[in-house]
């Protein structure tokens, strides 16, 4: 898999205060990349970098290979404060303005981006009479002017209600399909685990962790069981001293187990030699939320 951004070993200060510290990650083309982490964890510090707004104090970075450059700046399209549109405007007007401004584009590519960001039908209509949704929608759809095979994004769905989040999210995984790779700031959670295919989780500065979503969460092995019998289940488990959870509300037990060794045939034997006749047996995936709260609170 080809790679968009190498970032390498990236510190900035700001005074006394450490903002980022040596971080180093990948990010692959055609994923969406969430960097995430608590406010204060360098989160738009690094973006800022990235897009050449902010200058590092050591490590540099590369855009699909090379150092970053004016030309290579062309292919990305960035999102990184809340934009200025003209309110009395209409969309296509503002987009007009903004491709005039930023020299990326042309005049013909603004009705290819408004059907993008599903704002087409609504083009003439003024800035100030769309929802937050779709004025984010229009933010995102300026970023997209000249085609950018990158797009980063500074929390894209932060001040939206859950209709306006709800459309951000598919936007991004439309624009995913679409062939573009995504970079996303965000503190919310949920949205990541929803949008993202890669995560890097920063605290305090520091990278805590990165890689695939699933592979970031699956740290260890959740089998989670259940059978008529609880009491004879929970008991073979203690009996064998290792780590479980019972969940009285949804009546099942879980065996926490180190990463990659949860063989579900074997546990299913193992239950049934023991005269145990199982009616629940899952490998069950951790939630983002649950991870990221487990590195973040260490």
């Amino acid at each position: 898999m080809s790679i968009v951004l190498s970032i390498k070993n990236i510190a900035k200060s700001y005074g006394s205060v450490r903002a980022l510290n040596g971080v180093s990650f990948d990010v692959p083309q055609g994923s969406v990349f969430g960097i995430l982490g608590p406010n204060g964890s360098g989160k738009t510090t690094l973006l800022g970098i990235v897009m050449d707004v902010l200058k590092a104090n050591t490590g540099d970075f590369d855009w699909f290979g090379q150092p970053g450059s004016p030309e290579q700046r062309k292919k990305i399209g960035s999102l990184l404060e809340t934009p200025n549109f003209y309110s009395y405007m209409s969309a296509i007007d503002n987009l007009k303005i903004t491709q005039s401004i930023s020299g990326r584009g042309t005049s013909a590519d603004i009705d290819a981006v408004l059907k993008k960001v599903n704002l087409y039908d609504r083009r003439r209509y003024r800035f100030n009479s769309y929802s937050l949704g779709m004025k984010q929608r229009l933010a995102i759809g300026a970023a997209l002017l000249g085609n950018p095979k990158v797009l980063v994004l500074d929390e894209p769905t932060n001040g939206l209600d859950p209709v306006g989040i709800a459309e951000i999210r598919q936007l991004i995984i439309e624009l995913r399909d679409q062939g573009h790779t995504i970079i996303m700031a965000s503190h919310l959670l949920d949205e990541v685990e929803k949008v993202c295919t890669h995560v890097a989780i920063l605290k305090s500065g520091n990278l805590l962790t990165t890689g695939n979503v699933e592979e970031v969460m699956m740290d260890e092995d959740i089998v989670e069981l259940s059978a008529a019998d609880l009491t004879a289940l929970t008991a073979l488990f203690r009996k064998r001293e290792q780590q479980i959870i019972f969940d009285e509300r949804a009546n099942t037990l879980q065996v926490i187990l180190p990463k990659g060794t949860a063989k579900m045939e074997d546990i299913n034997r193992l239950c049934f030699e023991n005269g145990i006749v199982l009616n629940h047996l899952i490998l069950k995936k951790k939630r983002l939320e649950a991870r990221f709260f487990e590195l973040t609170n260490n």
